[in-house]
């Protein structure tokens, strides 16, 4: 009996189980049951092997297009976006926590743990994260081979076009696997070419990442070239790599070159952070080599702000009931690139971090009995009380059954331990919830994580205008618009009324560093939850001190009686089953109100004051000192160690080629 090897080689069954036809996820499952059902007994009529051979795959832009596919279907492993990469691996910050506090802090072996900066090279998921990036990389490897030595390349008409797209895809899609790999492990080993069945090419050793991000940002130029913006070729959306993307992942490339990183040793001509360890230098280039790098970032914002294609939402809700539905937005286009996940298949965004759904509901179906990802107190007092975002992103509250009905729980005093509200079952699809409902163990959401929002490109475009030529001047190559003006949209799209966006803006002292402080600040606004920040600070040599800042600002807010120790609140049903946010009395009663006026009440954050009777509270002496202990506690190994460590399985595993630095075991 013959066996037809086409349908595993072209296609996993993992991604057959989509219901959500809009998705790539659909595309593939079609393509693979086309081959399988009418396709495999031609090619075992032939006289070659009965799976299709390279010449025959890049020699048709059918089955070029599955393979194209096939680099997508990798994103939505667990080991890569649909689970570890879209949730824990970017957290940190100074206002997002993993769910780790205490003793789970220290666990080694753990993701608590290793979230917090206490890592082991023995923990199990470093290894299948490394490999599975790697695997994707590989799968683009092949795709980009393919196509350079295709004949369809240069035959012109309509075919070249197809091909030329599909290249473009498969080379910013290995871009964008490459520079979350050097984010994560530093200098990493750096493969081009498709793996050599002698394997004389499979074992490497590490590439210095600014080598890396150079060849990344060159190959990106040429995928630009190929590209169209999003939604010019029909059904071409933002679940597929588009020219803006690529235009914002070589501008977050050169960013994120010319800012800080820890290295395994000091750099000639290299400047060298304030909290720099002695061995393992944190270092960003010189002055000359920094501007170029942000002139070249300058050049693809300003073409994605000039094209008009991509624009802010004028809701920011809006924006995520969208993603939450899995409705792609053909007006605005914020999302300049949403990794297509599978609802019922793919994707955690919604179960294992967003308004947490505890246990299982009448109203709801299957939830969480956990929630990863953690927002704090200091960044819900941060925002001005008439922005828009504070609710829509920090969740003060868990979804519980109590009896008969499902209700809307107050968190009480949990200041490390909110919830990330833009990712919210009660905005999900109708389908979704008729799914939860009967489902009886973990459900899949499949919705997409976002690798880059146009409110990201207009704060990276105001962060590097402001670095060339400060706060309201310009410089070639430039949008047309101010630093400050493209950091005054993203804030002002935060308030019903201009006049209230205002008294920030009007508070930004109009030097260099005052503008950078309002837009590392705006940052923290906009992006909270969705895993940007982290990197951005490592960029900016700022990680450190921001982090203790945030604690330093939570034992101040308690010391000087910002937290209430009880608020009160409202519901918007008789049943008192829905809470009314905006009556949260986070401030104190307001004038004219009283107790009475109120449904409920529960203890807050100032319930940890220190009210000077010597007795320890578990926030303020347990949990709050356990936050990123590993970078910044009292018995910190190196300084600035954000980096993962290769795991051990993998040295064993490299021939030699491979090791540790930054103070971490083999």
């Amino acid at each position: 009996m013959t066996t037809c090897l086409l349908t595993p080689y072209y296609f996993s069954p993992y991604y057959k189980k989509s219901k959500t036809m809009k998705k790539i996820f659909s595309i593939i499952a079609l393509s693979a049951g086309v081959l399988a059902a009418t396709s495999c007994q031609d090619f075992l009529d032939q006289t070659s092997e009965s799976e299709l051979n390279s010449q025959k795959v890049y020699s048709s832009t059918y089955y070029t297009g599955l393979r194209v596919n096939k680099i997508y279907g990798g994103l939505t492993q667990d080991r890569t976006y649909s689970q570890d990469l879209a949730i824990v691996w970017n957290l940190n910050s100074d206002i997002e926590l993993v769910d780790g506090l205490g003793d789970d802090a220290t666990n080694t072996t753990s993701e608590r743990g290793n979230m917090n900066y206490n890592i082991s090279p023995a923990w199990s998921k470093i290894s299948g994260v490394w490999d599975a990036i790697y695997g994707v990389i590989e799968d683009a490897n092949l795709v980009v081979d393919g196509i350079r030595t295709s004949p369809l390349l240069t035959g012109g008409g309509a075919d070249q076009k197809t091909m030329e797209r599909y290249l473009g895809e498969a080379i910013t899609l290995r871009a964008m696997c490459y520079l979350d790999l050097v984010r994560f492990f530093g200098d990493v080993p750096f493969k081009m070419e498709t793996s050599k069945a002698d394997l004389s090419n499979a074992y490497l050793n590490k590439t210095d990442r600014d080598v890396i991000m150079d060849s990344l940002m060159n190959e990106l130029d040429e995928a630009i070239e190929y590209l169209p913006w999003a939604d010019e070729v029909s059904g071409y959306t933002t679940e597929h790599i588009t020219k803006g993307y690529a235009h914002g992942l070589l501008a977050q490339i050169a960013m994120t070159k010319a800012g800080y990183s820890i290295r395994e040793q000091a750099k000639e001509g290299y400047e060298t952070a304030a909290y720099s360890d002695p061995t393992y230098p944190t270092q960003r280039p010189g002055a000359t080599e920094r501007t170029k790098l942000l002139e070249r970032a300058l050049t693809h914002l300003s073409a994605i702000i000039t094209n008009g294609t991509h624009q802010l939402n004028d809701s920011f809700e809006d924006l995520w009931d969208k993603v939450n539905k899995l409705q792609l937005d053909k007006t605005y286009h914020e999302n300049l690139f949403e990794i297509p996940m599978g609802r019922n298949v793919t994707g955690e965004l919604g179960y294992t971090v967003g308004v947490r759904l505890n246990g299982v509901t009448t109203e709801y179906g299957y939830g969480n009995s956990t929630g990863k990802l953690k927002l704090t107190a200091p960044l819900l007092y941060s925002y001005d009380k008439k922005d828009l975002r504070r609710d829509l992103t920090v969740a003060a509250f868990e979804i519980k059954q109590d009896g008969n009905k499902t209700i809307e729980n107050m968190l009480g005093n949990a200041p490390f331990g909110l919830y990330c509200a833009k990712w919210d079952p009660r905005k999900m699809s109708e389908e979704w919830l008729s799914e939860n409902l009967t489902a009886t163990a973990k459900h899949m959401t499949g919705i997409n994580p976002i690798k880059m929002r146009y409110s990201q490109v207009l704060l990276y475009y105001a962060e590097v205008l402001n670095e060339l030529a400060g706060p309201q001047g310009s410089y070639t190559g430039d949008a047309g618009i101010t630093a400050f003006d493209a950091l005054a949209q993203v804030h002002r799209r935060a308030f019903e009324n201009e006049s209230d966006a205002n008294t920030f803006l009007n508070s930004i002292t109009m030097t260099k560093d005052g503008l950078f402080d309002a837009i590392m600040q705006e940052n923290a606004w906009e992006f909270a939850g969705e895993g940007y920040r982290k990197w951005d600070l490592i960029r900016w040599g700022k990680l450190y001190d921001k982090i203790n800042e945030f604690k330093q600002t939570y034992l101040d807010q308690l010391a000087d009686g910002t937290y209430q120790e009880k608020v009160y609140y409202n519901y918007t049903d008789e049943n008192k089953t829905k809470l009314d946010i905006k009556s949260v009395t986070w401030y104190g009663i307001p004038t004219g109100m009283k107790e009475a006026d109120y449904a409920a009440s529960t203890d807050s954050f100032g319930k940890s004051v220190d009210k000077g009777d010597g007795k320890a509270d578990t926030q303020r002496d347990t949990n709050l000192p356990s936050i990123s202990s590993g970078l910044v506690g009292d018995n910190v190994t190196v300084k600035n160690r954000y980096i993962m460590p290769i795991a051990s399985t993998t040295i064993s595993a490299s021939n030699g080629h491979l090791y540790n630095s930054y103070g971490y075991s083999n």
